[in-house]
């Protein structure tokens, strides 16, 4: 799914959509990591955004509308030994998950309505116990989730 390029009509960048905005799919896009080659991490990626999405939006799926495409253009997973300070003594900003994407409502003519720029962080601890190894798929599942809440937040339909 090839959208890069696409020319959003005046005021599509980052607007709100109408309140009952009903989508016809959810698809997300995980070619930008694809093509850094991270294939089978790119792909574990996209299910966890595909799951969250769908239980994030499963209100607003349905219908002749449009498609909403998450495009996943960055993911971080810093390292994380259990050193996170949380009051005072200097911050955690090293210690964050990173998830950044954007959303784009594409109309069935195949034209970009809007497009919405996301970033999510989270804590490098969502996982549980770093020497856990289910630990680094809980953290990518945390981040989606949070991604997932945020954008539907973002574009005015919560």
């Amino acid at each position: 799914m090839a959208f890069f390029g696409a020319i959003l009509p005046a005021g599509a960048q980052d607007a709100a959509l109408p309140p009952a905005t009903r989508f016809s799919a959810i698809r997300v896009d995980v070619g930008p990591l694809l093509a850094r080659g991270l294939g089978g991490y790119a792909e574990g990626v996209r299910g966890e955004l595909q799951a969250a999405l769908a239980r994030t939006f499963a209100d607003r799926v349905g219908g002749p509308g449009p498609i909403l495409v998450v495009r996943v253009t960055g993911v971080s997973l810093n390292p994380y030994a259990g050193s996170e300070t949380r009051f005072g003594g200097g911050g955690n900003a090293t210690n964050s998950d990173y998830l950044e994407g954007e959303a784009l409502v594409v109309g069935r003519g195949g034209e970009v309505l809007l497009r919405h720029p996301q970033l999510s962080a989270t804590p490098a601890s969502s996982g549980g116990a770093w020497y856990d190894p289910a630990s680094e798929r809980r953290r990518v599942s945390y981040i989606a989730e949070h991604y997932a809440a945020w954008l539907k937040r973002g574009l005015g339909l919560d």
